[in-house]
């Protein structure tokens, strides 16, 4: 993306050359768009706008942020209002379904939400007079079924869907690219690896073991952890790593481009697992609940990120066992509140 393009249609909004670049996020609230938000007021001078369904925890943020509330797949005249008024120069798309076993208990919802929803902020974007640079995140599930001879991942590689959820990022990936191709909107689409950190829902495996172990330490649950399939490999990184790639993809990546965010390496969920338990107060049992494991699951992921690393430079900073620990203090905080 070229940044001095950015500033120049900044420029023409506003011609007296006093004016602030605007970034609009749409799921704001949510686990990474509230990391993102934090991440763009600490070490940018950008004016944030966010959307999404209701004000929850972005709330501390309210003083700094022009909160909209608001359904992207329902509400699109208003959506429509939203990019008259906030006259973006850069959208980072995050608002959507993002739980894999929930698209196989409700594929059509998954659909519906990630696909259309984003269709909505494309087509608001597309009827900018300045089209704002716009961020598009796919994710590595479009890669699927992986062959070991395939690891790790580049963006070259086939997409092999194997659940609702990914279909639902590859049809993302691929609007993204369609309205780069016809009608000229600057969009960079990005495909992060499995991304975690304070914050993230209970529904995600490290966040699930952090809770449980948490509680047990606050006496309210047995000493006992379910846990599904331990033996899947992922590439994990800290979210605060991977917000800090997504503003570096939105000014630094290419137009019509897609890059693949990860740390390049993988972890078991096991070793996850030990890693918890290693720091935990008190000890706690480990049994399998069957119910925890997913109709697909594949064998390992990770990832190729030297496309990206070689244009920006970006690498992932924040060592594993500093994010787990960081992830269980702050399920500590949430039990003890």
């Amino acid at each position: 993306m070229d940044y001095n393009l950015i500033v120049r249609y900044a420029l023409e909004r506003e011609p007296s050359g006093r004016f602030v670049l605007r970034a609009l996020i749409t799921g704001i609230g949510g686990f990474v768009g509230y990391h993102l938000a934090e991440y763009l007021l600490e070490h940018t001078d950008l004016e944030i706008w966010g959307l999404d369904l209701a004000e929850g925890r972005v709330a501390p943020l309210r003083p700094r942020i022009t909160l909209r509330i608001g359904d992207i797949l329902l509400d699109q005249p208003k959506l429509q209002d939203l990019f008259r008024q906030c006259c973006p120069d850069l959208v980072f798309h995050l608002a959507a379904q993002a739980f894999v076993p929930a698209s196989w208990a409700d594929p059509w919802h998954t659909l519906e939400n990630n696909i259309r929803g984003q269709l909505n902020v494309l087509v608001a974007a597309a009827q900018q007079a300045t089209k704002p640079a716009v961020l598009v995140v796919g994710s590595a599930d479009e890669y699927g079924l992986i062959p070991t001879d395939e690891l790790p991942v580049r963006e070259t590689n086939l997409l092999r869907p194997n659940s609702p959820y990914a279909v639902s990022k590859v049809a993302q990936d691929m609007l993204g690219y369609q309205y780069f191709a016809s009608h000229n909107l600057p969009v960079v689409r990005v495909r992060p690896f499995n991304h975690i950190g304070p914050g993230q829902a209970p529904s995600f495996v490290t966040a699930d073991f952090a809770r449980q172990i948490a509680e047990a330490e606050a006496g309210l649950r047995p000493p006992i952890l379910s846990v599904g399939n331990l033996d899947a490999r992922r590439d994990f990184s800290d979210v605060r790593d991977i917000v800090r790639g997504y503003y570096m993809a939105i000014t630094q990546g290419k137009p019509g481009e897609v890059y693949n965010l990860g740390s390049e390496r993988s972890h078991s969920i096991r070793e996850v697992l030990d890693i918890l338990l290693s720091v935990s107060t008190t000890h706690v049992s480990v049994q399998q609940d069957k119910s925890r494991l997913r109709p697909s699951d594949v064998p390992e992921v990770v990832s190729d990120c030297s496309k990206f690393r070689e244009l920006t430079g970006w690498t992932v900073q924040i060592p594993f066992e500093r994010t787990l620990s960081d992830i269980l203090d702050y399920w500590r905080a949430q039990v003890r509140h």
